[in-house]
């Protein structure tokens, strides 16, 4: 009776302890490779062209592990494990971070409307609303003095009306020099005087906040857009591909299955994102043949030469395209057969 017992009590611990390796949550973040969605199933121009090939986000997973998840994901490549608040802010609900992930992606999806359908001479008015703090950075200067939903009026001497108007001030300037900042919050004009700082993670200086432009946009012919849960800023490039697609009677895939990625700002401007390395594997995974990638004007760590590094240790034969800006993009796709 009593070896029974102790078979049952052994069983019993083995069970929890295996209940408690495949449910409890570490505090860390799994980045990997996500999708290659067609964006034609998200975008739909008023009598829009359609074509033979298609144009694909690229997504990168998210997720906070289990013992087992993060075991496995310390094995595999294109894996990034981080600690949870490098990624989701102290204090900042699940809730909160997923919205300040679409707002960033309804920001982008609006900028790309003012790009596509300028490119393509279709009607198109745009109305800024202002610059909006949608995150703080932890142990940054930023940090207690701007709060996530201040908008952002100007910067020294500078009125700010797009996110990068900041963006490009800052990164003319050197750690420790001082931004005074005029800004809102709940009605209320506000000024903090804030240092510039060495990033740690990476290369320029900052304060340490993100920031997105409110851009109402209204259109001649009428688009609907609908990205889901996606967040991010990263997919501007080709939803504006996508838009410009439909607008225009050639077919500027050219039968081709291109991915790609990069922000864009409502110029044009191709812009930086974060972890091009999975999505060149996993647009590489859905045989992407294309994948454009931010050039960042040939710095040396830029997106492209990662996602070009990447491509070659993957060995895939899909062709990696820098590109600058949204016509860089339409530039290549011209050439093609």
């Amino acid at each position: 009776m009593k070896k029974m017992n102790r078979r049952i009590y052994s069983t019993l611990i083995l069970l929890l302890l295996i209940g408690f390796i495949f449910t409890y949550r570490l505090p860390f973040y799994v980045q990997q490779p996500g999708s290659a969605d067609g964006l034609s199933e998200m975008v739909d121009v008023t009598d829009g062209y359609n074509s033979e090939g298609e144009f694909h986000l690229v997504t990168v997973s998210g997720f906070q592990p289990t013992i087992f998840d993060y075991l496995i994901a310390s094995f595999l490549p294109y894996r990034d494990i981080s600690p949870i608040e490098d990624i989701i802010p102290e204090g900042t609900t699940d809730e909160e971070y997923q919205h300040y992930q679409l707002m960033l992606m309804d920001g982008s999806k609006n900028a790309s409307l003012v790009v596509a359908y300028k490119a393509a001479n279709k009607h198109v008015e745009e109305k800024n609303n202002g610059v909006y703090v949608v995150r703080i950075v932890e142990n940054m200067p930023a940090e207690d003095k701007l709060e996530m939903g201040d908008r952002i009026i100007q910067v020294d001497d500078i009125e700010v009306m797009e996110s990068n108007d900041l963006v490009d001030y800052v990164q003319n300037k050197i750690a420790g020099d001082i931004l005074h900042i005029t800004f809102e919050r709940d009605g209320e004009i506000l000024e903090e005087n804030v240092e510039v700082e060495q990033f740690t993670d990476k290369e320029g200086v900052g304060i340490g906040i993100q920031l997105v432009t409110d851009i109402k946009v209204e259109v001649d012919p009428e688009v609907f857009v609908d990205s889901g849960s996606i967040g991010g800023p990263s997919a501007g490039l080709m939803f504006s591909l996508e838009l410009y697609n439909q607008l225009v009677e050639e077919d500027i895939t050219k039968g081709k299955q291109i991915a790609g990625t990069g922000e864009i700002d409502s110029k044009g401007n191709v812009l930086r994102i974060g972890g091009v390395d999975k999505k060149v594997v996993a647009a590489h995974k859905k045989n992407m043949e294309i994948f454009f990638a931010p050039n960042e004007k040939g710095r040396e760590n830029s997106n492209y030469n990662i996602a070009k590094e990447t491509a070659a240790e993957i060995g895939t034969d899909m062709k990696i395209v820098p590109v600058d800006t949204f016509q860089d993009a339409l530039d290549y796709l011209e050439q093609l057969d």
